[in-house]
């Protein structure tokens, strides 16, 4: 009789599981992710038009550098770089008239992330042996010439948190470069190699300054111990050392230019930034379609500024959008129990 009821009950369980799998089935199915444009994995750099009818002139080198962190600490957690970081702003340096080099702080291969939602530019980068050649043969930053570059741009991962801030190539090399003239730029984690720069007169580069970098929210929403794995948080580091951190939504685009210093806060923020620095090295950069992901970022930045109705107003004349970052943001929001934003994130991710 005892086995009966908890048959009966198992049963009944498996029913409500079955039911509940069916309606998230139906649900997700109403948003139709499948009809979304395919990326293309063997896209290839000439296949993409702002690259390909980009500046001919040689207008000089960037120097992109990497972390050499495989792991953070000993938690077991990957770090490394991550390539939509390196990738797009890549292209964007190369399609405004900039060679690029890259260099790591031991030389060689580094490790590297591959994010989720890879896009066709992710994939030429990838296809493309002169980059792949550059990434798995990187410079080791004891023999980089700082004036050999206009700009130096550090690329985020969190392997950047252990390897950058005491590195003393990377001091050298930011304040040779920013002394004579030439463009800071760092996305996501890769502020951590601004932290200790002094300049000539001993003062700290960033102390004073307006900027960004990984936030705090997002860190320890993504890693609930990011307090004990890491050796500290980047935003709280960055004030410490003097900066004002300018904060935006989470996992939205926010960059913030301060004169030669130019700074992203998550990876979201990468287009801007690699653009943001061609406009501070004297240069209007060549004109580039913005990507699904891109217009679906400044919907919910017109949410978060403007409220539900007017991001409502704009949905409906919104050109192509990546709706399954919509949803991601949605089920974030409801992750945090803010379950009125839930609401209208996944009414924008409605076809």
């Amino acid at each position: 009789m005892k086995n009966s009821r908890w048959m009966r009950a198992l049963a009944v369980c498996m029913g409500v599981l079955a039911l509940l799998v069916a309606g998230g089935y139906l649900y997700l199915h109403g948003f139709e992710l499948d009809s979304q444009a395919k990326v293309n994995a063997q896209s290839q750099v000439t296949d993409l038009a702002f690259v390909r009818d980009g500046v001919r002139e040689k207008r000089g080198r960037i120097l992109a550098v990497l972390t050499s962190t495989p792991m953070i600490g000993d938690s077991g957690k990957k770090a490394g770089f991550e390539l939509t970081e390196l990738s797009r702003a890549y292209l964007v340096f190369l399609a405004n008239g900039y060679e690029v080099d890259i260099a790591s702080p031991l030389g060689g291969e580094p490790p590297m992330r591959k994010d989720d939602g890879l896009i066709d530019a992710d994939h030429a980068f990838l296809n493309d042996a002169e980059a792949m050649r550059k990434v798995n043969h990187s410079l080791p930053l004891a023999g980089i010439r700082a004036a050999d570059y206009a700009a130096v741009y550090f690329v985020g991962g969190k392997g950047t948190m252990f390897d950058f801030p005491d590195n003393p190539h990377i001091q050298q090399i930011v304040r040779e470069v920013y002394e004579s003239g030439g463009v800071i730029g760092a996305v996501c984690h890769g502020p951590a190699g601004l932290l200790n720069v002094r300049l000539g007169d001993g003062s700290l580069l960033i102390a004073g300054r307006q900027l960004t970098g990984f936030s705090n929210a997002e860190e320890l929403f993504l890693i609930e111990d990011a307090r004990e794995v890491f050796p500290f948080l980047l935003e709280d580091r960055l004030q410490e050392r003097g900066a004002t951190y300018r904060e935006g939504a989470l996992y939205l685009d926010n960059t913030i230019v301060d004169g030669r210093l130019v700074t992203g806060q998550n990876p979201w923020s990468t287009w801007s930034v690699a653009e943001s620095m061609i406009r501070a090295l004297g240069h209007e950069p060549v004109v580039r379609e913005a990507t699904a992901e891109e217009n679906s970022v400044a919907l919910l930045q017109t949410f978060h500024a403007k409220g539900s109705d007017a991001a409502l107003r704009e949905r409906a004349q919104a050109a192509h959008l990546d709706r399954g970052l919509l949803l991601m943001h949605a089920l974030v929001a409801g992750m945090q129990w803010r379950l009125a934003d839930a609401f209208v994130m996944q009414r924008l991710a409605r076809p």
